[in-house]
This record gives structure tokens, C-alpha cells and sequence, in this order.
């Protein structure tokens, strides 16, 4: 943990402006926290970054791949049989091959949004039982569900090396 005082204070962004329509504004909204996600993990070195910042086991890089299979189950239609093992970086994983994996999985989550002509239509889904969730109510849950974990690596990386700020 790093010294009382010596925290570095990143200068934090403001919101999105984003273009007027709905879809511009939740999906504005939603980059502007996936960029914080992947911020916060960029430039941590190893062993912190998958280190365990609370009793749970929760650290960076585990939340960094729980994320990317999140946008392909609820963009992609992508399939996740455990949801746990999400949180679990393996050994060989990286923090350079997680991020890419993860800014390509939001590249082509955002082709899934931009090619939605009505919010109201179903998303990508894997098979399961009853309907499918509209595209508005996936981007309204991956916002709070990114801005949830945002929040956790905010203070795993202030653990880390003191640095706070969006």
C-alpha cells in the first residue's frame, strides 16, 4: 500500500458530450467508462495487477476479463459457462493480450449498438428461455455494470500506487 501522502492525483475527465439522440448518449456514456476501466489497468505491473485488493479476490486484471466477457455475452451473444472464472486471470494471460481482447470485444460490441436501428429491438443473445433484453435496456445495464467495476478498480488501483482521478 502506498505511503499516507503519496498519492498521485490524475486529473479527472468530464462527461461525454455526446450527440443528441439516445444512442449516441448511452453509447457515449458507456465508452466514457469502458476507457476508465481500461485506463485504470494500463501501466500496472505485474504481480499488482493481478493481485487481490480486498478479501474476495478481486484485482484489475480479473476485472479487466470479466468485462470483456460481458460485452460479448450481452453484445455479441456469446455464451459464458462460468461466470466465476471470469474474474480469474490464468497465469499466461496478460495485461497487453487482456486489453487488446478487450478493446476488440467493445469494437465489435459498438458495430452490435450501431447497427441497431431501434433500442427497442432484442439484443444478441444466447439461447435461453423467454425474450430476449431490448438493446436500450443492454446498454443501460452495461453502463451500470461497467460504472460498478470502474468504481472497484478505482480503488484497487489507489492500492496499488496512490493514483486516483477518471
Amino acid at each position: 500500500m502506498p505511503a499516507r501522502g503519496s498519492s498521485t492525483r490524475a486529473k479527472d475527465t468530464t462527461p461525454p458530450r455526446t450527440g443528441s439522440g439516445e444512442k449516441a448518449t448511452l453509447r457515449g456514456f458507456l465508452d466514457h467508462l469502458r476507457n476508465a476501466i481500461a485506463d485504470k489497468v494500463a501501466g500496472v505491473p505485474e504481480p499488482r495487477v493481478r493481485t487481490p485488493g480486498v478479501p474476495s479476490g478481486t484485482n484489475l486484471l480479473g476485472l479487466l476479463k470479466h468485462l470483456t466477457f460481458v460485452e460479448r455475452f450481452y453484445f455479441l451473444g456469446e455464451d459464458v459457462r462460468d461466470w466465476r472464472a471470469t474474474m480469474r486471470p490464468s497465469p499466461e494471460e496478460t495485461v497487453e493480450g487482456l486489453l487488446a481482447g478487450y478493446r476488440k470485444a467493445v469494437e465489435r460490441a459498438n458495430q452490435a449498438i450501431d447497427a441497431c436501428p431501434d433500442l427497442d429491438l432484442p439484443a444478441p443473445r444466447p439461447t435461453r428461455p423467454g425474450p430476449a433484453p431490448s438493446m436500450r435496456w443492454v446498454l443501460v445495464h452495461m453502463i451500470e455494470e461497467t460504472g460498478r467495476h470502474a468504481g472497484h478498480a478505482d480503488i484497487l488501483r489507489e492500492q496499488i500506487d496512490g493514483s486516483t482521478g477518471r
